[in-house]
């Protein structure tokens, strides 16, 4: 079984985007992510979530 929760930097390294463009969706709300004691983890659910709306909004352009 692949990993459920991705650390920052995974996260991503797994989008192609940088660690600070994570953190700003993160803090904005596009990308949701759980506090665990004091670290951020990324569901990889929540990754392929704001791919997917990425794409919808690609394709109703």
């Amino acid at each position: 079984m692949g990993k459920l929760l991705l650390k920052v930097p995974e996260a991503a390294e797994t989008l192609s985007i940088s660690r600070a463009k994570l953190y700003r969706l993160m803090d904005s709300g596009e990308i949701a992510y759980l506090h665990i004691d004091r670290s951020r983890r990324i569901p990889l659910s929540a990754l392929e979530t704001y791919v997917a709306q990425l794409l919808a909004k690609e394709n109703a352009a």
